[in-house]
């Protein structure tokens, strides 16, 4: 049983001390494509200590909410993955994530993982804007890769082969997030090598408008 911090029978208060702790649910986020390797989970989640990620990964083993498993060869590494249960706590971050980017301090601009840009998307997608579009989408991010089925009914995304993809944006989840969600025109991140798009420009045009952040909280005047 996790540590009993609040003594509140609250629900709100027992998925605190579940995964309250600092970087326990950053670790579950980017765990919700997939398993993945300690050293892969690290990169993705700057100023994280490897001890502090031991200890999140063991307590949250610890809760049952994530397991340990060996890849088969030829692979044979030790690889982290949400169980079920787990998994279930990914429609918690998807809101909690909406809900905050309606906070005047959050800030955009700061670095972000492939999994939590693709995340984002599933949060964020407007299916009204999506209409009857369909179309496949890749993600290339250095070795993981990403596949995106959309249609009216929203975004799909699990890993996958980019190739054959309507549409394949190939550079950092940081340019991407920049591309969608702050309006960075592609062509500077083109230029800049942070950021390359295959596929048919008007799509290409078009997908980057389905993802609109909500309206920001205004604060009261001084």
């Amino acid at each position: 049983m996790p540590k009993r911090l609040y003594d509140d029978a609250c629900g709100t208060a027992h998925a605190l001390e579940l995964v309250g702790e600092r970087w326990g649910l950053l670790v579950m986020r980017e765990l919700m494509l997939g398993p993945r390797r300690f050293n892969e989970l690290r990169a993705d989640l700057p100023g994280i200590s490897a001890n502090v990620l031991t200890q999140r990964l063991e307590g949250l083993e610890a809760r049952h909410l994530l397991v340990r498993r060996r890849l088969p060869p030829p692979a044979s590494a030790q690889v982290y993955e949400l169980t079920p249960w787990g998994y279930e706590a990914e429609p918690l971050i998807q809101m909690l994530g909406r809900w905050a980017a309606r906070s005047p301090w959050h800030d955009p601009t700061l670095p972000i993982s492939g999994v939590s840009v693709m995340l984002s998307f599933r949060t964020m997608i407007d299916r009204a804007r999506v209409g009857k579009l369909k179309c496949t989408t890749g993600f290339v991010f250095g070795d993981m890769t990403y596949v995106g089925q959309l249609d009216s009914t929203g975004i799909a995304i699990a890993r996958g082969d980019a190739q054959g993809c309507d549409l394949v944006f190939t550079g950092t989840p940081h340019a991407l997030a920049g591309a969608v969600y702050g309006g960075v025109p592609l062509a500077a991140l083109e230029a800049e090598g942070m950021l390359h798009v295959q596929g048919d420009p008007a799509l290409i045009a078009r997908f980057l408008t389905l993802f609109p952040l909500p309206e920001r909280v205004e604060l009261p005047p001084e």
